[in-house]
């Protein structure tokens, strides 16, 4: 994702945004213009970046552990594959449970603290990470492997040396698809219920019909949705040299 062409796309949704407001003048708690929000930063601004902070660790903890935990068990069951017939089922049943199910039971678990949401941005990261890489170690061709076959080297060697390098393009997409899945992730995990975080502020101040916080604190949370791929992109970007992962 290059800069400028994400400067550009908020400039022309906050042009459009603006011309919405001049035509059709909505009540302030209906639609806030990009001014009322902006006022917003200059009213509470340290309000603004504590709340954002608690987001941004969560976020930044789910993914990691939700990339980690992902790329490990799509490895694991590539290097055991009599038990991905019985774990796969499993994962994909997983898969199946709408977030917004498990985000109340997490709460219950885990309490409202930080630890519920780093597991609900997890969950939400860990599936689309282990599904791509897990694809791409299945996905080694054929010609490549009946060639090693023979080699004399052994099942491990072929999936250290050989699917392992080749699987890589699909883990970095896997995480590409992923990071701007864990802001969503923390922010579900707040709204059913935190004391802190983007996600209380967008509750209390809907609540309140604050409509100018809440789209202050959206905006916030699409800054920091931008920022998770661009470093995604950024650390990733010399993992495979040898592929093109526009």
């Amino acid at each position: 994702m290059r800069p400028l062409n994400a400067l550009g796309g908020v400039a022309l949704l906050i042009a459009l945004w603006q011309a919405v407001i001049w035509v059709f003048a909505p009540a302030h708690f209906i639609l806030p213009s990009p001014a009322d929000v902006v006022a917003v930063f200059g009213r509470q601004p340290l309000f603004l970046l504590e709340q954002s902070l608690t987001t941004a660790l969560e976020i930044v903890l789910g993914l990691l552990c939700g990339a980690i935990s992902g790329a490990a068990v799509a490895f694991a069951l590539a290097a055991f594959p009599a038990a991905a017939t019985l774990v796969w089922p499993m994962v994909l049943i997983l898969q199946a449970f709408p977030v917004f199910v498990l985000a109340p039971i997490l709460v219950i678990w885990l309490g409202f603290g930080i630890a519920s949401k780093i597991a609900m941005a997890t969950i939400i990261i860990f599936f689309p990470v282990a599904s791509a890489f897990a694809d791409g170690l299945r996905r080694t061709e054929r010609d490549i492997l009946d060639a090693v076959s023979l080699t004399e080297a052994s099942h491990w060697q072929t999936l250290m040396r050989i699917r392992l390098p080749l699987a890589l393009p699909s883990l970095v997409s896997g995480l590409r698809i992923a990071a701007p899945l864990a802001p969503l992730g923390a922010v579900i995990g707040e709204w059913v219920g935190a004391s802190s975080g983007l996600g209380f502020v967008m509750v209390q101040a809907n609540a309140r019909m604050q409509t100018d916080m809440v789209f202050a604190a959206m905006a916030v949370l699409a800054a920091m949705t931008v920022i998770c791929r661009v470093a995604v992109d950024r650390l990733t970007s010399g993992w495979t040299p040898w592929a093109t992962t526009n």
